[in-house]
């Protein structure tokens, strides 16, 4: 069963962020990849550290005026969470399109804050989110792990290219799992699986990280309207940001800049999550 990929509330907000070749993206230097070692679980949680940097957004295509958006060093995960790791942790799969090493979806953005919170207790860390029945409050100086950011998530996925997609001004679907029957910015038709397919099938970014355009949407911590919010509301209220596309997706969903958002309950086959730590 293919469910629609057009978001209930909005389709793409913040449009003059999506499409520029002058964009500018720049990072210190390169990013290593560590493993941080889990202490009650038998597996390593592969993160990549990425330096701080900076890239641009174009706000004003009329006078040609950009924002530097700043970016502190973090770890993200360099896959999305899987099955595997979503049903050791939170004991249930919910995904529609099972496989361990597939990317867990059909998650909530609460969902998804619940599962940063156990992995870091499992871990011996500080849980990063405290809860009631109505918010969710953001300790940003806690150790435990974390939604990125929206701005965390579209640095780490340019990996420093200016250019529409990290793979350069188009993406195939040999390059990402997405309805390769509407590329972008080209007329070869390419490849519908019409399914999620395993973390890290296709090439990482230049920064190690997989997946970060297709496979599934991505939750983030952020409430579009209030970006800088350290609270937000768990069941109701306005949207928060997925980024990435998905296995259903036309190509332009994929762009570096697209995003789209839902409420913090909605729930289907193409949305997902990977995790993010501080890095001091």
């Amino acid at each position: 069963m293919k469910n629609l990929n057009i978001p209930l509330i909005i389709a793409c907000f913040l449009l003059t962020t999506c499409v520029s070749k002058q964009e500018i993206a720049v990072v210190v230097e390169e990013p290593k990849i560590v493993d941080i070692p889990k202490i009650y679980m038998k597996q390593i949680t592969k993160m990549a550290l990425l330096n701080d940097g900076y890239y641009m957004i174009l706000i004003n295509r009329n006078s040609n005026t950009y924002r530097q958006i700043d970016v502190d060093s973090f770890y993200l995960g360099v896959y999305a969470v899987t099955q595997n790791e979503y049903q050791e942790v939170m004991k249930i799969n919910p995904s529609y399109f099972k496989g361990d090493t597939l990317p867990v979806e059909n998650v909530t953005w609460s969902d998804a804050i619940d599962y940063c919170n156990r992995l870091s207790e499992r871990e011996g860390l500080t849980p990063v989110y405290k809860r009631n029945e109505t918010n969710v409050t953001w300790n940003r100086g806690a150790n435990g792990y974390r939604l990125p950011t929206d701005d965390e998530w579209e640095y780490a996925c340019r990996a420093g290219t200016t250019t529409p997609f990290n793979t350069g001004n188009t993406i195939s679907s040999n390059q990402a799992n997405y309805d390769g029957r509407y590329a972008y910015n080209t007329n070869v038709r390419g490849e519908y699986r019409a399914k999620t397919t395993p973390v890290g099938a296709f090439a990482a970014n230049s920064w190690g990280l997989f997946d970060m355009h297709g496979n599934v949407w991505e939750w983030c911590w952020d409430n579009p309207n209030d970006a800088q919010s350290d609270t937000l509301a768990v069941n109701t209220g306005s949207i928060r940001v997925i980024r990435g596309g998905c296995w259903s997706s036309s190509g332009v969903s994929l762009h570096s800049s697209y995003r789209s958002g839902y409420q913090p309950l909605f729930k289907n086959n193409y949305v997902g999550f990977r995790v993010a730590r501080n890095a001091r």
